[in-house]
């Protein structure tokens, strides 16, 4: 017992001040490799989502026509209905985005990139071409120190050490998100980016000018919310934060995946990140002892939760390695 308490409290000194280092290659290469033998059919699996502009196309048009419907509400009506109702579809829009990344809406890179600047606009803040950007080197060099925007800082790490901070750090997560690879790793931007920042500031300078700042409002805070202390940005922090130090990406099957273009099939998603969302749960099906012995979720809030209070957890429990020399 004396031993079990001493690898714990030395467990907890790492998670406070290092990443996990592993000096492996990343699993999904060699599993994709191993299933593929094993079950070449999943290969007819890959491909576009027919439905996708539809399902954009819907939610884009909801959530601008509730922020035109609010111009004259009051801020807590805006508010309440950012977070229970404006919050899940921008959610909804962002997981889009990153379906998008993928190229699943489309087999033309263009248009796929179009459509994402279309699910961009009730957001309200340029984001699609970036995301594409920094998103495709997460799956290329998944955990490559440097390289991998998807971790934490290690000033992020130093300043979030206890319940109340993670709390801050959770609820202003979206920031650091969308923040890190601009400082860590600056891009110079290219004409996809300009195209995206002029069509998303000419709507939201057009929802103020016919609509009023109180309809942007409603925009701006469904997506800090939804992004924050929110059960659908629960899988900000499943995907990849290390509760069990022999895994570094889980999956969630939980009643989500159905407003989040399933991307809480996540190992799956890696595994195979040119399967459509709807798609995935069929990989698990084919394949369920590649899947059923590794550690899931079933509750996005819980996993906020536990990320929170558990004090061996935070931003730096992510799996991290060393860029190769041809990085």
């Amino acid at each position: 017992m004396g031993e079990l308490r001493e690898d714990k409290k030395e467990n907890e000194e790492v998670m406070m001040n290092d990443f996990f280092w592993s000096y492996t290659d990343e699993p999904h290469a060699s599993r994709r490799k191993l299933i593929l033998s094993k079950y070449p059919q999943i290969k007819y699996l890959f491909g576009p989502d027919p439905w996708a502009f539809a399902k954009i196309t819907l939610v884009v048009t909801i959530q601008l026509a509730t922020a035109t419907l609010l111009k004259d509400a009051g801020f807590f009506k805006i508010l309440t209905i950012a977070y229970f109702f404006g919050s899940f579809l921008n959610h909804n829009l962002f997981l889009a985005i990153h379906e998008l990344s993928h190229n699943l809406a489309f087999s033309t890179p263009s248009l796929n990139r179009w459509l994402g600047m279309f699910a961009n606009l009730p957001i309200g803040v340029p984001m699609s071409v970036t995301f594409q950007k920094y998103h495709l080197e997460h799956h290329r060099y998944q955990g490559v120190d440097g390289i991998d925007m998807d971790i934490p800082s290690k000033p992020e790490a130093y300043m979030v050490r206890n319940a109340f901070t993670k709390s801050i750090w959770v609820i202003f997560q979206l920031f650091f998100y969308a923040l890190r690879p601009l400082f860590l790793k600056p891009k110079p931007p290219c004409l996809w980016e300009l195209t995206n920042l002029t069509i998303q500031l000419s709507l939201d300078a057009a929802m103020v000018y016919f609509y009023g700042w109180r309809s942007f409002l409603y925009l701006i805070a469904s997506t800090f919310v939804g992004g924050g202390m929110h059960p659908m940005a629960g899988h900000f922090i499943s995907e990849h934060y290390v509760f069990n130090p022999e895994q570094e990406t889980y999956s969630y099957y939980g009643p989500l995946n159905l407003l989040t273009w399933h991307v809480g099939y996540h190992n799956e998603h890696h595994d195979f990140p040119r399967i459509p969302g709807t798609k995935l749960h069929k990989v698990k099906e084919i394949a369920p002892e590649y899947y059923d012995s590794l550690d899931s979720y079933k509750s996005w809030s819980q996993v906020i939760y536990m990320y929170v209070m558990d004090r061996s957890i935070g931003p730096f429990s992510r799996m991290k390695r060393k860029p190769r020399k041809s990085e």
